[in-house]
């Protein structure tokens, strides 16, 4: 049987695991924008979820769990493919900002869901809530990037 830390622990261990594939995700967008602009943004944002990812591994600590410190197998598979998707077709910052998007609906998801788990103990529901209203905001922000160039 499953107990309530054991879920927290579960819960949370998985959204940092999507919270690391948002940093790299981040990181490599940077890399791959021409934009000095969006070089900055991408670089602050991978540098606010690594400090999210940070807070979340403390909350597992805080119930005696293992915290994640690496990203997802799924999240490593798509940065891959991003990668070589950009080095087939050539990248341009529209293509970025897209594949960004992409990763934000991805992890804005996730928090949400967490967000509604009624079986997470409330203060932990809590600070999700809290991370999730940062993390809807940046999706907004880049959703709102990308809508400029269609």
């Amino acid at each position: 049987m499953q107990t309530g830390n054991d879920h927290s622990i579960k819960t949370l261990n998985d959204l940092i695991e999507t919270t690391l594939d948002s940093v790299n995700g981040y990181r490599h967008a940077a890399e791959g924008a021409s934009d000095p602009e969006l070089k900055a943004l991408f670089n602050e944002r991978a540098d606010k979820r690594q400090e999210l990812g940070r807070r979340l591994q403390a909350e597992v600590r805080s119930f005696g769990g293992e915290p994640e410190d690496d990203q997802s197998l799924l999240g490593k598979l798509h940065n891959k493919f991003a990668e070589v998707r950009g080095e087939l077709m050539g990248r341009d910052d529209r293509g970025v900002v897209d594949e960004v998007e992409r990763g934000e609906d991805f992890i804005k998801a996730r928090f949400e869901r967490a967000t509604e788990d009624s079986k997470l103990p409330d203060a932990v529901r809590q600070r999700i809530m809290q991370d999730y209203t940062t993390i809807k905001a940046d999706h907004d922000l880049i959703s709102g990037l990308k809508h400029r160039w269609n």
